[in-house]
């Protein structure tokens, strides 16, 4: 144990018959009170899957920390079930577009929040309205939560879209993104991750944007076989998971590091 020298001379006068220095003058070292460690369900676990891939390399398995994303299609679901299961965060489906809620979005929310479940709300983006007017959309409906992970921009194509085929180029793409970001993060004061699929970052040469993470789909491979060099976050591995507490397919991601990892990450967005 080490002493500064301000205390080994005030020692020395005490012992001398000197009297002590001024309260002013004392050094005072801050209580530091420890954040409480995020609480982690099953780790390592192996949900089922209606669909399974016979996986090569690394398994998404092998990583502790997994947990699921949904919408109104999970029905209802059973909160505390899944989080006993294994799942120790979820990203739960709140706006499309610029007009769009889904349904299921506030009682999601809440159960799992009751639930002491980590959760995230996601926008799912929609071409033909602008970035400004979705960012807003999203803001207006989702809590400003202190303890909430932070939101996600999911950027897909959506070929199913029966009102909205238009493409725009990557550049006006990437501008985009990155006009909804800055608008979400002054908002909630947490960096939005950016959920995107293959073909979408290929196409759109998403590897240009800088300063956020990244949640990857990959349902055939590892993300660094399908994302080379790409650093991220969370990766989607399927979309036919089983998980107890939800009736029928609900997608499964892992997050990226080690259990102290998680709670590191998890601690910084939600303590």
């Amino acid at each position: 144990m080490r002493f500064s020298l301000f205390c080994t001379l005030s020692v020395l006068l005490v012992a001398c018959g000197g009297s002590k220095p001024p309260v002013s003058e004392a050094v005072v070292t801050p209580t530091v009170v420890a954040k409480p460690k995020i609480s982690v369900s099953t780790i390592n676990v192996k949900f089922g899957d209606t669909d399974r891939y016979d996986w090569e390399g690394r398994r998404p398995w092998s990583y502790p920390i997994h947990g699921i994303d949904v919408s109104k299609f999970q029905g209802d679901i059973d909160w505390e079930t899944a989080r006993e299961s294994g799942v120790n965060f979820a990203f739960i489906k709140a706006t499309e577009g610029g007009d769009h809620l889904d349904e299921k979005f506030a009682e999601n929310w809440q159960a799992a929040g009751d639930a002491n479940v980590l959760r995230g709300a996601y926008h799912f983006y929609y071409f033909c309205r602008t970035a400004s007017e979705q960012a807003q959309w999203f803001i207006q409906n989702v809590p400003k939560d202190a303890k909430a992970l932070p939101p996600v921009l999911d950027m897909e194509w959506n070929h199913q879209s029966r009102n909205c085929r238009y493409k725009p180029t990557p550049a006006k793409i990437r501008h985009e993104i990155r006009v909804y970001l800055d608008t979400v993060t002054a908002h909630y004061g947490k960096r939005p991750l950016i959920y995107v699929t293959p073909d979408f970052y290929d196409e759109n040469k998403l590897s240009r944007i800088n300063g956020y993470q990244f949640w990857l789909r990959s349902v055939a491979n590892h993300p660094s076989q399908i994302y080379r060099g790409q650093e991220w976050a969370f990766w989607q591995y399927t979309g036919t998971g089983e998980v107890p507490g939800i009736e029928g397919n609900v997608d499964l991601n892992t997050f990226s590091g080690s259990v102290s990892d998680w709670q590191t990450w998890a601690s910084h967005y939600t303590q």
